[in-house]
C-alpha cells in the first residue's frame, strides 16, 4: 500500500515517455516522407530544364536534405523514450504519408465510380493503418528501463540475449552464403538479411540514444567501452542494411519490397526488443493480444496501400517503323504513375501517353538510292554505284 503512490508516479512517467517517443516517431516519419518528395520534385524540375546544374546545386534538394536530417534525428531520439515495440511499427506512418503525397501529385481527374475503383483499396489501407496505429500505441508495452552502460552490459551477457545473437548470426551467415555463392536473389532472402540487420540497428540505436540522453542529464556514459561498441555496430548495420535494401528495390518491384520489408523489419524489431530489453515482461495477455492485433492491421494496411501502387501500369514503350518515311515512332500503352509537372516531363519515364500524337525522333533516316550501272563487271560481281 505504501508503494502504490510511487508506482503510480512511475507509471505516469512511463506513459509520458511513451507519448513523447510516439509523437517524435510520427513527426520524424512524416518529415522524412515530405523531404523525399521535395527532393524528388527537385530532380523532376531539374530534369525538365536545359541547364547543366546537378541536383546538389539546387536549394530545393538541400532543403529536402535538411528535412531528412531533422526527421531521422527525431526518429533516433524517439527510441530513448518509447520502447522498440512501439516505435518500430510506426514506420507505417511514413508509407501512409508517402502514398498520400504521391496521390496528390498525380492530379488525376476521375469520375466517382472510376475513383473508387482505382483508389478505393488505398483509402481503405489508410483507415486500417490509422486504426492499427491507435491499437498498438495504446496497448503497447509501457515498461521503461534506465539505459545506463551497466544495464546494457547486463543484458548482453545474459544467456537469452547470447542465444538470440548466436541464432541471428547463424541465420545471417546462411542467408548471405546462398545470396552470394548461389546467386539466390530472391526478395525474401534479401529482405530477411535486411530484417536481421535491422534488429541489430534498433537494439544499438536504443542503447546509444539512451546513453546520450543520460549524458545530457548529467550522468556521463560516453566513456564506457559499451558505448563505442554499440555506436560502431549501429553505423555498420545501417550502412549494410541500406545496401541490401537498395539491391532489393533494384531487382524487384519497389512497392512489393516496401511492403515485405515493413513486415519483416517490424517483426524482427519487436522480437529484438522483447528479448534484449524485456519490453513485454510485465504486460498481461490482453495488452499483448491487442498490440498484435494493431500490428496485424498495420501490416494489412501497408499491403493495401502498396498493392495499389503495384497495380498501377507503368510506361511501356514500343517502337514502330513507318516504312513510308523511314522514321521510327514511340508509343505508350501505360499510365503516368509519377508526378507530371507542367505536363511536359514525367519523372523516371519518357512522356508520351495514349491519346497523344506519336513522338517522332528528330533524325533523318532516309536511305540513298542504289542503282546498277555498267555491263563490264565479271560474272557474279555486279558493278554497283551509289548515287
Amino acid at each position: 500500500m505504501d508503494d502504490s503512490p510511487t508506482q503510480q508516479a512511475q507509471q505516469g512517467l512511463s506513459y509520458t515517455d511513451n507519448l513523447i517517443g510516439t509523437l517524435l516517431a510520427i513527426f520524424g516519419s512524416v518529415i522524412v516522407s515530405i523531404s523525399l518528395s521535395v527532393q524528388k520534385y527537385s530532380h523532376v524540375k531539374l530534369a525538365g530544364t536545359k541547364g547543366q546544374r546537378t541536383f546538389n546545386q539546387t536549394k530545393t534538394w538541400w532543403s529536402g536534405f535538411v528535412f531528412i536530417c531533422v526527421g531521422e534525428g527525431a526518429n533516433f531520439v524517439s527510441y530513448a523514450f518509447a520502447p522498440i515495440a512501439v516505435v518500430a511499427p510506426l514506420n507505417a506512418v511514413s508509407i501512409l504519408t508517402s502514398s498520400i503525397l504521391g496521390f496528390l501529385f498525380l492530379r488525376e481527374k476521375y469520375k466517382a465510380k472510376d475513383f473508387a475503383k482505382n483508389h478505393g483499396l488505398a483509402f481503405l489501407g489508410y483507415v486500417v493503418i490509422i486504426g492499427g496505429t491507435y491499437l498498438f500505441v495504446s496497448f503497447g508495452p509501457n515498461s521503461h528501463e534506465k539505459l545506463q552502460a551497466e544495464n546494457i552490459v547486463k543484458h548482453i551477457v545474459g544467456w537469452p540475449v547470447l542465444l538470440y545473437l548466436l541464432l541471428e548470426i547463424i541465420a545471417f551467415c546462411l542467408l548471405l552464403y546462398f545470396y552470394k555463392q548461389h546467386s539466390a536473389n530472391y526478395l525474401v532472402i534479401i529482405l530477411l538479411l535486411v530484417a536481421l540487420l535491422g534488429s541489430v540497428t534498433v537494439i544499438t540505436v536504443k542503447a546509444v540514444s539512451g546513453m546520450l540522453l543520460f549524458t545530457l542529464e548529467g550522468s556521463m556514459q560516453l566513456n564506457y567501452p559499451i558505448f563505442s561498441v554499440m555506436f560502431v555496430c549501429m553505423v555498420a548495420s545501417v550502412i549494410f542494411q541500406a545496401r541490401f535494401l537498395s539491391q532489393a528495390c533494384n531487382l524487384h518491384d519497389p512497392s512489393l519490397a516496401a511492403c515485405v520489408n515493413y513486415i519483416f523489419s517490424t517483426v524482427s524489431a519487436v522480437v529484438a526488443g522483447a528479448i534484449f530489453y524485456l519490453e513485454f515482461q510485465n504486460e498481461d495477455v490482453l495488452h499483448i493480444c491487442m498490440f498484435l492485433l494493431g500490428s496485424a492491421f498495420c501490416f494489412l494496411g501497408v499491403f493495401l496501400v502498396t498493392k495499389h501502387r503495384k497495380n498501377a501500369k507503368i510506361f511501356e514503350p514500343y517502337v514502330t517503323m513507318d516504312m513510308a518515311n523511314g522514321v521510327p515512332t514511340i508509343h505508350d500503352n501505360g499510365l503516368v504513375v509519377q508526378p507530371d509537372f507542367n505536363g511536359s516531363f514525367s519523372y523516371g519515364a519518357l512522356v508520351n501517353n495514349d491519346g497523344v500524337a506519336p513522338a517522332t525522333l528528330p533524325v533523318n533516316l532516309e536511305q540513298p538510292a542504289v542503282t546498277v550501272r555498267g555491263t563490264n563487271a565479271p560474272p557474279g560481281q555486279p558493278n554497283l554505284k551509289t548515287e
